[in-house]
């Protein structure tokens, strides 16, 4: 329970903060980092693009650097991967090989609004079709062993909320261990607004079941607004732990805190010092990363300014935090 007025929180300890998987941002390097800032319960990987093949070992370790490391991250935070596909034999080949190789947990993304991703018909694009829904989370389930959690994250629906109970209970009937629910419709990408009541529905209608609310959790006061409307003990952080890298670590601790600016300016040099040495890449990393804090502080926009037409990274470098 936050109490918002006072600036102070006490947190439930059975409240659990996950860091969202984001494609093209939450990365092996950009988790690392990220956990290593805040206690984090748990995060997800960007996800895997099954098709009709399986994946070699390879494949997996580049995907997910971290199952060389017991499935952690180098502070300790696991690691679970997460596979998106339409095909049930194939999603469960490649989830039994993550496994193999040292995935601690399977999570199944039926919530990308990407077209890229729709067009095949991967993530949202199933929301349509719970029948294969459950055929696909259940073949997975059945490919690892009980012990491995196996989970699947969906949104609303397409256009409304419509679909959203039918899909609950057929990922519940397919034995999932949990259920992440982005708060907004395939339709709605990621405009406003959220919509956590609707989460509250599929709590009600499986309260022994985990859920985990995801969508606009940026503060102390939106997470005690969601827990209140959703019913969930359960949530799921996405852009605002990468814009405020301590956001974790504040909504855990008894009093608010925030990191200083040249605190989270160090640690997006350390982004650069981590990934190697492709620099074009690195230095659009680098600025997307920059970008994200303006929103939280002042002189990132300035020095996103600055930087904003930077091609190398001894122009970033010789800038001064």
């Amino acid at each position: 329970m936050f109490d918002v007025s006072r600036g102070t929180k006490s947190v439930d300890p059975s409240i659990e903060l996950v860091l969202a998987p984001m494609e093209g941002l939450t990365d092996f390097f950009m988790r690392d980092i990220l956990t290593s800032l805040s206690p984090y319960d748990w995060c997800v990987s960007e996800f895997l693009r099954v098709t009709d093949h399986l994946y070699p070992a390879s494949v997996f370790h580049k995907h997910c650097p971290e199952i060389n490391t017991q499935g952690k991250t180098s502070a300790g935070t696991p690691v679970h991967l997460q596979l998106l596909g339409s095909d049930p034999s194939a999603m469960a080949d490649n989830a039994a090989k993550a496994v193999e190789l040292g995935a601690p947990a399977i999570d199944i993304n039926f919530g990308c609004p990407a077209r890229t991703v729709n067009k095949s018909g991967g993530g949202a694009a199933l929301l349509n079709n719970a029948e294969l829904i459950h055929q696909i989370v259940a073949s997975v389930r059945r490919s690892v062993p009980k012990h491995i959690a196996v989970s699947a994250k969906i949104r609303l629906g397409l256009e409304s909320s419509e679909e959203l109970l039918v899909n609950a209970e057929a990922i519940h009937e397919a034995s999932a261990s949990w259920l992440t629910i982005h708060a907004r419709t395939k339709s709605q990408g990621y405009r406003p607004p959220v919509d956590w009541r609707s989460i509250g529905q599929v709590v009600q209608r499986f309260p022994d079941w985990k859920i985990i609310a995801n969508g606009d959790i940026s503060s102390a006061a939106s997470l005690r607004q969601c827990q209140l409307e959703s019913g969930c003990s359960s949530f799921m952080i996405g852009r605002a732990a990468v814009s405020q890298p301590d956001l974790v670590a504040s909504l855990k601790s008894a009093i608010d805190t925030r990191m200083s600016w040249p605190e989270v300016g160090l640690a997006q040099l350390q982004l650069i010092q981590s990934m190697g040495d492709k620099e074009r890449g690195i230095v659009g990393r680098y600025k997307q990363w920059l970008s994200m804090t303006t929103s939280v502080y002042p002189e990132a926009h300035e020095r996103f300014q600055r930087l904003k037409r930077a091609n190398h990274i001894a122009e970033i470098l010789a800038d001064p935090i």
